[in-house]
């Protein structure tokens, strides 16, 4: 993650040597050349994750120091990428708050295992009505994640998952794939973790947004601090609206997409989600030489 980035460049190497400071952790190792057992550790995973996509905006803005985005949106943990890209909170401030985040969830983990999968070829509405009816006062099962259409993640306690993948199977979903995850995100289980991380939120410094920022809760744009801390104050607990976000964007004139970071699993949802849109990556060295075709 971000390995070649940093030997291209200086600003981003020293993204990456900056999170290990702060930290006090080899982030760049663990990121650059692993374990993967420790990579895939949520405590670590959710600041690598950043530090890669702070790094791979560095770069860019270094190369096009005119360009500014109408829109900014994450995925998730993107989300708080996205609070740095509109100058909303410094790198400092965002890398101590992941590492909270992921804290956080690892603990709700422990505490309330869970688990979450991805169903196939169902829509909202249908899946909402399955994770209902799988739900009871004890065991709880939600949608997570609208990636797109016809892909919809759902998270919740174990027992009331089952339920829900079983009656999905028998409604007709093209496919149910259990994820290999422990944590259910973006559902009941994470209240404690949210109490908790909404309290870190507060203790952030933030500014009003330089670019309107589209916040996974309403798939709206956060204009305010108050939007912005209202809508994180509810992610954990919160589907993903990422198939509402890009149709708001595109409804808005938005052509191009540039997903900053490691891969291009974004790119690929959005283009599921609209065809015509032209998506870029950027977080390696040869998406450098593509973007510039652009």
């Amino acid at each position: 993650m971000g390995k070649d980035l940093a030997e291209f460049s200086s600003l981003a190497r020293r993204a990456f040597l900056e999170a290990d400071d702060l930290l006090k952790l080899n982030l760049s190792k663990i990121s650059w050349e692993g374990p993967f057992e420790l990579l895939n550790d949520t405590i670590n995973t959710q600041p690598a994750l950043l530090t890669h996509s702070y790094a791979a905006l560095l770069v860019f803005q270094n190369l096009y120091p005119g360009f500014k985005p109408n829109f900014v949106a994450g995925h998730s943990l993107g989300e708080i990428s996205a609070l740095i890209a509109s100058d909303t909170i410094t790198f400092p401030d965002a890398i101590m708050l992941v590492r909270q985040r992921g804290v956080l969830m690892k603990q709700a983990g422990e505490e309330n295992p869970g688990g979450m999968a991805a169903v196939i070829g169902m829509d909202n509405e249908a899946l909402d009505m399955i994770c209902k009816k799988a739900s009871d006062s004890q065991n709880s099962v939600q949608i997570a994640n609208d990636n797109c259409p016809g892909q919809i993640v759902i998270s919740g306690s174990k027992i009331a998952l089952t339920k829900a993948i079983d009656i999905a199977k028998s409604k007709g979903a093209k496919r149910v794939i259990p994820l290999n995850v422990s944590i259910a995100s973006h559902c009941d289980s994470m209240k404690n973790a949210q109490e908790k991380f909404s309290e870190v939120v507060d203790q952030i410094p933030m500014k009003p947004p330089l670019v309107p920022i589209i916040g996974n809760v309403n798939a709206k744009p956060l204009y305010s601090v108050n939007d912005i801390k209202q809508d994180i104050h509810a992610q954990l607990t919160s589907r993903v609206r990422w198939t509402e976000s890009v149709q708001y964007m595109i409804n808005n004139g938005i052509l191009y997409f540039i997903e900053m970071g490691s891969g291009s699993v974004l790119s690929g949802l959005i283009k599921r989600i609209d065809s015509s849109a032209t998506t870029l990556s950027f977080g390696k060295l040869e998406d450098i030489a593509g973007l510039s075709k652009h």
